[in-house]
């Protein structure tokens, strides 16, 4: 028996904001928690059932230093370049955590600081 990966949790200070952020980013509907604290983010009906759904948590306390896991991104349609352009439209800013400028991904952070990446192509599953 194994586990496989269902959702993708983030403790945030502003969950309104960050769900508008990631709900758009993701193209994904935002469906606020029953006692609404937090919100659930899931994706399109007709998505394929392996794409992972978000729960956006409060959280009390700013981020502090750089995560230790983040979700990568891969354009749907057009470029990698395209879809940074994208989501800095969005509210995400450009984060260096020390990359070299070599790396077949774009590091992001959201309104929030939280990195992710926009990999500039697709990895093989």
């Amino acid at each position: 028996m194994t586990s496989t990966f269902s959702q993708w949790t983030l403790d945030v200070r502003d969950v309104d904001l960050m769900a508008r952020f990631w709900a758009e980013a993701l193209g994904y509907g935002i469906h606020p928690d029953d006692d609404g604290d937090g919100a659930h983010l899931r994706p399109p009906s007709g998505t394929s059932g392996d794409a992972l759904t978000v729960w956006l948590q409060p959280s009390g306390g700013p981020k502090s230093e750089k995560n230790r896991n983040h979700p990568d991104l891969v354009a749907t349609a057009g470029t990698a370049a395209a879809e940074v352009d994208r989501l800095l439209a969005l509210g995400a800013t450009r984060a260096d955590v020390g990359q070299t400028g070599r790396e077949g991904f774009t590091v992001l952070a959201d309104p929030e600081g939280n990195e992710f990446c926009v990999l500039h192509h697709r990895s093989s599953r």
